[in-house]
């Protein structure tokens, strides 16, 4: 009896585990960029914008449209890994300091957490910020930073603090699906 009671919680437990998984995924869709390399999941409903001059793609959210993502590429320092380059931490300090909050902007950019994970031995910094718009607004920002081929890839997320409890999951799902190859 006790037995067939634990399978069959085992078994409703392992259905409820697997159906979370697919709920968390059909909030996403997927994006390849076959030409420079990379790929990432972003949420449904926001559509990509074409930038003159700036990020190599840009998504926003249709209805919030100032809540984004974007992934820009530049050249590697002396064709330096991302570990050569300094810990999450320094990283994200400098990102913020110079990306987010750069000095004139009135803004302030303050790095709430700085992660470092592996992805198919590739190193990739996790760096998320609480930024102070110059009009008083706050917004959640993520990032994914890593290099291959000589480029630094910055995967960024932004969302209005207001939202962020709402929109954390899909969030750092999208970061997390961040893959450079």
């Amino acid at each position: 009896m006790w037995k067939r009671i634990t399978l069959i919680l085992f078994l409703v437990l392992t259905f409820s585990l697997t159906n979370a998984g697919v709920a968390t995924a059909a909030g996403l869709n997927s994006f390849v960029d076959t030409k420079d390399g990379y790929q990432f999941l972003y949420p449904n409903g926001w559509l990509q914008v074409k930038v003159a001059n700036g990020p190599d793609v840009v998504f926003h959210d249709f209805i919030e449209a100032t809540e984004n993502i974007s992934v820009v590429i530049s050249p590697v320092p002396e064709g330096k890994n991302l570990t050569e380059l300094g810990t999450p931490t320094e990283i994200g300090y400098k990102l913020g300091k110079n990306a987010l909050a750069p000095e004139g902007s009135g803004r302030t950019a303050e790095l709430v957490n700085a992660e470092e994970k592996e992805v198919k031995d590739k190193q990739y910094y996790i760096l998320e910020y609480a930024v102070k718009l110059p009009n008083g607004k706050k917004r959640h920002n993520m990032a994914s930073i890593t290099t291959s081929r000589g480029k630094l890839f910055t995967f960024n997320a932004s969302v209005a603090e207001r939202r962020w409890r709402r929109v954390k999951g899909l969030i750092q799902d999208s970061v997390n699906s961040f893959e450079v190859y």
